[in-house]
């Protein structure tokens, strides 16, 4: 049930109407709750699963966009290896003129200078420490930092920035990344187009 009642709160100044947010899912998390999460869950539902404080979506997304503002574009690095990632990862990159790896992560690709596929980027955006987490090692060492999606269930260890977001749904994937991208180009006074179906992938 994707109501407003779920969710009794306001937000100051949002990006998107709280509605908006809940139409999309992005606040619901997983059956399970790590340590580092604990924080950012509002409640737990009936059925079981964790329910995301969507305030705290809501201002990471604009805190994360003021922090990739701040660099080059073409150094800027998407990492997503989820199904649902994809298409609106690739999008961001895309949009804001940044770089992307799309589904397999090659080991090495932020390590080893030998390698023809050889990255170096400044700042390092991924969908899941889970699936992503040989591009998090890699990030870790060559010290990149990392801004993650994190869902209910993720360890925040190595991350410097999360999102707090369901990481797993179509919708919410498409929202957030579509989110993203739109409050840096405006931070950069760029004016775009770009609507949040042209961050959905087709079905």
């Amino acid at each position: 049930m994707n109501t407003a009642n779920e969710m009794e709160i306001e937000l100051k100044e949002p990006l998107i109407p709280v509605e908006e947010y809940l139409a999309a899912g992005v606040h619901i998390g997983t059956q399970q709750k790590s340590k580092d999460m604990k924080r950012f869950i509002f409640r737990v539902r009936g059925d079981g699963l964790y329910i995301l404080d969507i305030r705290e979506t809501d201002k990471r997304i604009k805190t994360a966009a003021k922090f990739l503002s701040r660099f080059d574009p073409p150094k800027i690095l998407a990492v997503t290896s989820r199904q649902y990632g994809q298409f609106p990862a690739k999008k961001f990159a895309e949009a804001i003129g940044g770089m992307s790896v799309i589904g397999r992560f090659i080991p090495g690709m932020l390590t080893n200078q030998n390698l023809a596929n050889y990255l170096e980027p400044g700042v390092l955006v991924i969908t899941d420490p889970i699936g992503d987490a040989q591009a998090v090692t890699e990030a870790v060492q060559a010290g990149i930092p990392i801004i993650a999606l994190c869902d209910t269930n993720n360890m925040t260890s190595f991350v410097d920035l999360v999102i707090p977001t369901n990481n797993k749904g179509r919708k919410a994937l498409s929202m957030v990344y579509y989110l993203l991208t739109k409050e840096i180009l405006r931070l950069r006074g760029v004016t775009t187009s770009l609507t949040l179906e042209d961050f959905e992938t087709e079905l």
